[in-house]
């Protein structure tokens, strides 16, 4: 059955689409049709055969009717009926909409990527390859501004680089990938917050947990910036107030009369006891 890792991957690229699409064209340099639209659509890839093919997620780019189809698979480790399975998603979907398909493998290690990446010979000298994004392709998003953007690609960067040896650089991109987190919907925020929390070194933890990189650089953010301008306070309040939402889910009527009688000064406190605490209550209050 597929890990949580490998869930929680899928679930990126199918709240966005446009990050496969990103990944294709900036960091594969991969050329795509014109179009106007890209939908999911259905990842059942079986034709006449008796065996089902099932892929993680099928994206159609489209002018009206397909006109490239692009099928993601998250790959966590070597598998060699992929060899076989692979070929026969893009042939299968190719045949049925009439059109350029590319295969995206998504893996979470260097060394799967690497084996991921190796031709498939079909026979008669016929060659199948797929394109492959493994960690060291995944560009890190160091820019708040860039992360609020694309909080997708900004999580899988986190993801990715969360174990990188400059412990202040995969701290940063995991802060800027929390901060864009923070302002989505709540089931979106929860996910993503979690995802790049289980991802990261604990040196990194460490250092997200004492220096709460996460209110510096979500203050260059639009979304903090339009709150800042009503006022340094009442912009704390409101990120705060998002953040804890997030993390612990709905807040009451009291508790966000706390948070908004807060001074500056507790507000930061609370800001410092987030990512540490096991309970909304806390967050609010230090341990006596």
């Amino acid at each position: 059955m597929p890990s949580q890792q490998h869930e929680a991957l899928v679930h990126l690229f199918r709240n966005s689409p446009q990050l496969a699409l990103k990944l294709l064209r900036s960091t594969l340099d991969v050329p795509l049709p014109a179009h106007t639209d890209v939908k999911i659509e259905c990842a059942n890839l079986t034709e006449l055969q008796p065996t089902e093919y099932r892929a993680d997620l099928v994206l159609s780019i489209s002018n009206g009717k397909p006109v490239h189809g692009l099928i993601v698979e998250v790959q966590l480790g070597i598998d060699p009926r992929k060899s076989f399975t692979w070929p026969a998603y893009v042939a299968n979907l190719r045949a049925r909409w009439r059109c350029p398909v590319c295969l995206l493998v998504v893996c979470a290690d260097d060394a799967v990527a690497d084996w991921a990446s190796r031709p498939i010979l079909l026979g008669c000298d016929n060659m199948f390859s797929a394109q492959v994004i493994g960690p060291t392709e995944v560009p890190e998003i160091l820019d708040a501004v860039d992360a609020e953007m694309d909080p997708e690609l900004a999580v899988l960067s986190a993801m990715a680089h969360g174990h990188d040896a400059d412990v202040a650089k995969a701290a940063r991109i995991a802060a800027v990938a929390q901060g864009a987190s923070a302002g989505l919907d709540d089931e979106r925020s929860r996910l993503y917050l979690d995802l790049v929390m289980n991802s990261v070194s604990e040196a990194v933890r460490e250092v997200l947990a004492n220096t709460m990189l996460p209110f510096k650089y979500e203050y260059q953010s639009a979304f903090a910036k339009h709150y800042v301008a009503e006022g340094l306070t009442q912009g704390r309040i409101a990120l705060i107030t998002r953040l804890l939402a997030a993390r612990f889910g709905s807040l009451s009527d009291e508790v966000r009369g706390v948070i908004a009688a807060g001074s500056i000064e507790e507000l930061d406190a609370i800001a410092d006891r987030l990512l540490t605490a096991a309970t909304l209550q806390e967050a609010l209050a230090p341990k006596s």
